[in-house]
Parts: structure tokens; sequence; C-alpha cells
């Protein structure tokens, strides 16, 4: 068992950039999060500057849950220029399984560009993988079959770590499997956590060259603080404001007492 707190010490010190293209819905909560970690967020999204962007970053988050054609070009520029460089690519699949389009352009990032972290829920990574599932909207619908070895599969097949987020979160890099059990309930009652989990995901990825395992370590850092907010809080207001301020604050103890993770 691998400590976690190391990691996010790494990005507190190294306060990288990270380069998002992402959701237009949660752009401010992924940028907010990103900053509360400690690292440096920048959302450039025009195609003129998207490579130089990327070039001067730590990790590219690409996130299509507001999606155009355009905006899936510009996201290609930028990863190429990432790929270029050895930075690693984190695409959270927000939504696929829910239209053609956003299957289309998914596919065609993953043909297209190098992918080293693929993140969605269970419908929208059951639908990358290859199932007929149908995403409701951009929440996870029910599906038949073992995640772990969807996750482990596709993880293979695409040469890259695959994180599924839930009740319990998966992540894998086809060889290495981390079950994530912390997190809250009340993180389903506002817009834009699984958004977030990938820019935290991208944040620890620009510090940890072993991907799975700065996948797992951000993953939980992010819900073991949302325990902590969800028990100060009263309801969705509340739990937002003190999510961050415990993200903020975590410290060694808290964080290695309270994770709950298991290979």
């Amino acid at each position: 068992m691998f400590e976690v707190y190391p990691v996010l010490e790494k990005v507190r010190t190294q306060k990288p950039v990270v380069h998002h293209l992402t959701n237009w819905v949660t752009i401010y909560d992924c940028a907010n999060v990103v900053k509360v970690f400690g690292a440096s967020p920048v959302m450039a999204h025009a195609q003129e500057e998207a490579a130089d962007m990327a070039n001067i970053a730590s990790a590219l988050v690409l996130n299509i849950g507001t999606l155009t054609t355009e905006f899936i070009e510009s996201m290609k520029i930028a990863a190429k220029s990432a790929n270029i460089k050895g930075i690693p690519v984190i695409l959270d699949v927000c939504g696929a399984g829910a239209t053609k389009l956003r299957d289309d352009k998914c596919f065609e990032l993953l043909n297209q560009v190098k992918i080293n972290v693929i993140k969605g829920n269970a419908s929208e990574i059951a639908r990358i993988a290859g199932l007929e599932v149908h995403t409701k909207g951009v929440d996870s619908a029910d599906v038949s079959g073992d995640l772990t070895t969807i996750a482990k599969n596709l993880s293979v097949k695409k040469n890259a770590v695959v994180v599924i987020t839930g009740k319990q979160d998966i992540v894998t890099d086809g060889k290495a499997i981390y079950l994530i059990n912390n997190g809250h309930p009340m993180m389903a009652n506002i817009v834009g956590t699984g958004c977030m989990a990938a820019s935290v995901i991208g944040t620890f990825c620009a510090v940890e060259k072993d991907l799975a395992k700065a996948s797992a370590a951000g993953l939980v850092c992010y819900e073991v603080a949302a325990e902590l907010a969800a028990a100060q809080s009263s309801g969705p207001g509340t739990f937002k404001e003190k999510f961050f301020d415990a993200i903020f604050n975590l410290d060694r103890a808290t964080v290695e007492k309270m994770k709950k993770i298991g290979c």
C-alpha cells in the first residue's frame, strides 16, 4: 500500500501548471479545485494558442462536457503538443453513451492523439469500451458486467490508465488495480464533482510519473475532503464552500488515517 500524502505534497511544492480544455458549465470550479490543491490552472481553448499553452504545462485535461466540433479540434491541437512534450493527457469522456456525436468525438480523440488517462463514470467508460449502454445525459446508467474487468480490458486495449468514478472508484493501468471507497453522497448534489475529479487527476499526474498511483492518490485526497466537508455542512451550498476549505487544509495525518484504498 502506497502513501497518498507525499503525492499531494509534491503538488503543493512543485505547483504545476495544469492546462484545461474543459466543460463551460463547470470551468470555474475546475480552476478552483486545482488552485486549492496548490497547483496553477489555465483554461485556454483557442486553437491559436492551445499548442503553446500545452507546451508550458505539466499536464493537459480534456473534458467533452460542452463539446463542439471546433472545440474538439482545439483539443487535438493541444494534445498533439502535449504528446510531443511528453506530459500526461487526461480525457474525461463526459456524456459518452448519450449521443452519437459524443461517442464519435471520444473515439476520434482516442484514435488521433495519445490519451494517457481515460476517466468517466461507469456507463461512460463502458461505452468507450464498446458496450451498448446509454448514459443519462452526464449521469451514469446501470452497466451489466464487472466494472473492474471492463476497466482493465480497456486499459490494456488503449495502453492508458482507466478511471471509473462512482460509489467505489476503480483505477487501473491494466496491471495494478486501486479500489477507492472514500467520498460522500453529498457530492452527487452539486454540479461538477465529476469534472473536478478529472482536474484533480490531472493535477496529481502532473507531478507523479506512475499515472495510476497519481490518479488514485488524487481521488483519495479529493474524496477525503468531501467527507470532511459533509460532516460540517447542512446542505449542498455549505458543502461546496466547506469542500474547498477541506481540500486546502488537508494534512498528512488526516489523509493517511481516512484513506480507504485497496488493491
